[in-house]
This record gives C-alpha cells, sequence and structure tokens, in this order.
C-alpha cells in the first residue's frame, strides 16, 4: 500500500484527486497549504507528492523546494493552471518529476502516478539505504552486508525517521506523536529509552550515528565522506 500526499487548495478537487487514487488502491494525505503538508511529511511515511502552485502560506514551488532540501527521490507531480513554459521551466528546475495542467483526466494522472513510482522503483522496493546499512519498510529489517539487526516494531520505525531525514533535528514530542501516536499513554521520556537501544546496537556501524541536540530532540548525522 503506497501513500500519496496531496497539496490542493480546491477542496473539490482534492476530493476528486484523493477518490480517483484510493479507487486504484493508494492511500492519500490531503493538504491545503505547503504548512500544513510539511506537518503531514513529519507525520507520515510519504511514497508520492502531488501539488498544486497557487496555494496560500506555501506554494507549490516553495514547497517542492523545501522537500528537495532533504528528499532527493520522492516523486513530485505538479498540477497546476499555469501552461506557461516559464512556469513548467521552474518548477523542473525545482525538482518536480511531471507537470500537468488544469483541467485534467484523473484517469491520466492514476496512470502517471503509476509509471512514476514503477520508475523509481517505489513498487518493488520501499527501501532506506545510508552506506552499507539498507532498512526494508516492508519487511521491518535493517541488515549491513550479512550482519542482520534485531529490532522491535517501535525501533524499527524510530531509526527509519530518523535515516530518512539525516541532519534535521526531531523533537522527543514528534517522533513520540508519530510513532506511539498522540493518545499514547506513555510520555516522551519513552523515546529516550528507544534511542538508547538503537545507540547500543548500532554503536559500531560506521554509516551512521544517533546525535542528541540538547533541549531539542535527535538526528542522525553521517560521515563527511559519505556525503
Amino acid at each position: 500500500m503506497f501513500t500519496i500526499l496531496i497539496i490542493e487548495d480546491n477542496d473539490e478537487l482534492r476530493n476528486l484527486y484523493s477518490l480517483a487514487l484510493r479507487k486504484q488502491g493508494y492511500e492519500t494525505l490531503s493538504a491545503s497549504d505547503g504548512v500544513t503538508a510539511s506537518q503531514l511529511l513529519e507525520q507520515n511515511f510519504v511514497d508520492m507528492v502531488i501539488t498544486d502552485i497557487m496555494m496560500p502560506n506555501m506554494n507549490g514551488y516553495e514547497f517542492v523546494k523545501y522537500l528537495r532540501s532533504f528528499n532527493k527521490e520522492i516523486p513530485i507531480i505538479i498540477i497546476t493552471a499555469r501552461d506557461d513554459f516559464s512556469s513548467k521551466q521552474e518548477g523542473y528546475h525545482l525538482g518536480t518529476d511531471d507537470y500537468m495542467v488544469k483541467p485534467i483526466d484523473v484517469n491520466e494522472l492514476c496512470l502517471r502516478v503509476e509509471a512514476l513510482l514503477r520508475r523509481s522503483k517505489i513498487v518493488h522496493e520501499r527501501k532506506q539505504t545510508i552506506g552499507e546499512t539498507v532498512l526494508d519498510l516492508d519487511a521491518l529489517s535493517v541488515t549491513r552486508n550479512d550482519l542482520s539487526y534485531d529490532l522491535s516494531k517501535k525501533e524499527f520505525y524510530l531509526l527509519y525517521k530518523l535515516i530518512s531525514t539525516p541532519n534535521k533535528i526531531h523533537t522527543r514530542q514528534q517522533l513520540m506523536d508519530e510513532i506511539w501516536g498522540v493518545e499514547a499513554e506513555s510520555d516522551a521520556r519513552t523515546v529516550d529509552v528507544h534511542i538508547s537501544k538503537l545507540r547500543k546496537l548500532f554503536e559500531a556501524n560506521p554509516d551512521f550515528s544517533i546525535k542528541t541536540i540538547r533541549g531539542l530532540g535527535y538526528k542522525v548525522t553521517i560521515p563527511d565522506h559519505m556525503r
């Protein structure tokens, strides 16, 4: 099951895209602007983004630039009424993978989504690779060459979240809300316990390290030679 984030300030269009994609078996998340979308990215694993350009608070160009600053691989489709060449040029230069001009055929949208997912190999594998370490989201497994690490489900999701955005600081509460859920009775110190276990498990792994940012939270860093 793949999750697609739809960013569109027109409620009718946003619902139309979501309905069409859900009929094809995709999960969808919806936002009316880039700010809300960025918050959803903090809380969810997303396989693709579909975004409008002209939106309040943070427009589509700004969102694509923001997303590409930490994720170079996730497929992005822009859907907009702006059909001039300079608008398309800016979209592609910022890192979008496809560009559709309104009004669109939602059946064509579904075909383009399928093609982009296939080309990016997300259909066949959803993995994070950092150095020689591979995290497989579908198998909930972590391996490095012939070594396999034994992680609980929560430990895996916590590590996957940190590794998916290296050098980005995640607060304890953000991690708690995403991994354990906003209704969880445990407090944020639960994150500290799991981080401690992960550090011990991966202390000999040269591909990454988990850093504490005092007063804020945690982030994953990678060696300079791997950047």
